[in-house]
């Protein structure tokens, strides 16, 4: 799912092509995909671009009017840019937007139809969609740590919670927990106050260095990210189960559960431990090694 990086690269290069253009027809390729009836999505024909923001992990599209198009790319979800003319792809188009210079596409590989468009009118309504998690790029320590410890999930749930934090997803928090050396499974309220600043930074770092390496592989790509992904080579763990850890060697382990994959190091993040997984763990009951020694 394209979490906070990729979706503020995608609203710059928005920003760069659509302020002040005239939305002159919006075709909907796929009827799954618009989410509301009022106001109709013909209401938004014939006005003009005045904003481009990020709403957590959505892409919000501002019109003239206080009209607002939201898109949520959830998992296989993405936007592709087409020149004047150009023919949208057959089964994964879901949503056309044609200005003038270009078309702006929704598309969605795959069978599962999750990625979704709403026109919203107003602020207000807009404000609705919001699932109420803080930016912590704009927030301060104290204010991580209250929302961290306002409820006691373990740390991976935690920072995957819109509700608790902002544009944080699957992907990322693998690489925020192994930046700050913490094991996924660590409850909140458990966490010392060392611990908690440690993660604070490490949330940071991560969300800004990537925001900057992709918007920099889509400025070598005409400006457009065309190549938007949860799984990058340069990944310290994510998607990267049984490879070396890169700070440490050891291999990159996983906890699977339903369609969710956490990777983390255990030497770096648990102090060796190898984390339960449950259909694993179960399966070899007795045999499931519980230290990363007994695998090397």
């Amino acid at each position: 799912m394209p979490e906070l990086p990729d979706v503020a690269v995608y609203t710059e290069s928005l920003a760069a092509r659509l302020l002040g253009a005239q939305l002159s027809r919006v075709r909907v390729l796929n009827a799954f995909v618009l989410r509301t009836a009022v106001p109709p999505i013909t209401s938004a024909e014939g006005k003009r671009v005045v904003g481009i923001e990020r709403l957590g992990k959505r892409v919000v599209i501002q019109l003239d009017g206080e009209l607002f198009l939201v898109i949520h790319l959830m998992i296989a979800g993405r936007l592709r840019w087409l020149a004047p003319g150009a023919k949208p792809p057959g089964k994964i188009a879901l949503a056309a937007f044609e200005f003038e210079t270009g078309t702006l596409l929704l598309t969605e590989a795959g069978s599962k139809r999750r990625a979704s468009l709403h026109l919203v009118a107003g602020r207000a309504a807009l404000s609705a969609m919001d699932p109420g998690g803080i930016d912590v790029l704009s927030c301060d320590l104290a204010a991580f740590a209250q929302r961290l410890a306002s409820e006691n999930h373990t740390l991976k749930r935690s920072l995957t919670n819109p509700r608790l934090f902002s544009g944080i997803g699957n992907a990322y928090s693998d690489e925020i927990l192994h930046r700050a050396r913490l094991s996924p499974v660590t409850l909140t309220r458990a966490l010392a106050a060392e611990a908690t600043e440690r993660l604070f930074d490490a949330t940071r770092a991560v969300l800004l260095e990537w925001t900057e390496r992709l918007r920099s592989e889509a400025a070598a790509h005409g400006g457009w990210p065309d190549k938007v992904t949860a799984f990058h080579p340069a990944m310290a763990v994510h998607g990267r189960f049984g490879q070396p850890c890169p700070v440490c060697g050891s291999p990159v382990q996983r906890i699977v559960h339903a369609d969710n994959e956490t990777n983390y190091c255990a030497r770096c993040q648990t102090g060796g431990k190898l984390l339960a997984d449950r259909a694993l763990s179960r399966l070899l009951k007795a045999s499931w090694p519980k230290h990363i020694d007994d695998l090397e």
